[in-house]
């Protein structure tokens, strides 16, 4: 009997990608297993950290972080190989988000979260998806332009952020003293300054902003001209789920490569103006090759 050498061969290479296509799907684990037999992703939003994660008034979870996980489900439902994948929203907030990822609440949180090496020891991180930094918002009337300018006033800040601890390092090394005024969300802090009773809502200067296209008289306020912190933002998934992190990347890198992060930037920044040189460069320094 004669042996077509080639046609069994094409036979063995066929056995061998089915094996180890086999094997990829056995050896799933963490969030990627847990996904593939829910054919569900869980995604945390916050509810007032526009435009990168918001409520919106029909109560559905919207901005451009929310976006790029929407992409990222997208990926890993292709990269699963998932007819079908659900796509389910948790309202998290500055203080349980955290929490809600470590214990497996959210597969993933969609903020506006700061990424820093201690918070390493709690969650894991994507590659970055946005660069801020803290500054004040205040009215105009109280002038307040320069970080100086709130020496003996009252400011509203959301505590256990990294805003929070940017402004007690900036208080003493500028020798500074005033008063923390906490609050639980941006909208409440913008409430307190409304009422009179905060002088300035400190966060991220984007944050800041959506806070005062929200307000009444958008005219009246402004913001500080410093800025005394730097924020990396990311994705936080579980601490060592390296598989799913690496299919965030993929997705996140594509769109970085792609330029189609140019659209998603336009679609919720537009109002604010062109991005950052800074920012442009993280999308670069980001844009992984396959």
């Amino acid at each position: 009997m004669k042996i077509d050498v080639f046609a069994a061969f094409a036979v063995l290479v066929f056995l061998a990608v089915a094996d180890c296509g086999s094997a990829r799907a056995d050896s799933l684990d963490g969030t990627l297993k847990k996904i593939k037999s829910s054919h569900t992703l869980v995604v945390g939003y916050r509810a007032d950290s526009w435009p990168f994660s918001f409520a919106t008034e029909a109560g559905k979870a919207a901005g451009y972080s929310v976006e790029l996980c929407q992409r990222i489900a997208t990926g890993v439902q292709q990269q699963l190989g998932l007819e079908k994948l659900d796509v389910k929203y948790v309202e998290v907030t500055a203080q349980n988000r955290f929490q809600s990822v470590a214990d497996g609440k959210v597969d993933i949180e969609c903020g506006s979260s700061t990424m820093t090496l201690s918070r390493m020891e709690k969650v894991e991180f994507s590659s970055m998806i946005f660069v801020d930094g803290a500054s004040v918002l205040a009215k105009k009337q109280s002038n307040i332009r320069r970080f100086a300018d709130l020496a003996g006033r009252k400011v509203a800040v959301i505590l256990g952020t990294t805003t929070e601890t940017a402004l007690r390092d900036a208080m003493n090394s500028q020798s500074l003293t005033l008063e923390l005024v906490p609050v639980k969300e941006h909208g409440e802090g913008l409430a307190l300054v409304e009422a009179g009773q905060a002088d300035a809502l400190a966060s991220d200067r984007v944050i800041l902003v959506g806070q005062m296209l929200k307000a009444k008289d958008p005219l009246a306020w402004a913001l500080s001209e410093d800025q005394f912190s730097y924020e990396p933002y990311a994705l936080m998934l579980k601490r060592g789920d390296w598989n799913f992190r690496l299919a965030a990347n993929r997705v996140l890198a594509r769109l970085y490569r792609s330029g189609e992060v140019a659209d998603i930037y336009k679609k919720w920044f537009g109002p604010l103006g062109d991005p950052s040189g800074v920012l442009v460069i993280m999308y670069v320094l980001n844009a992984l090759p396959e």
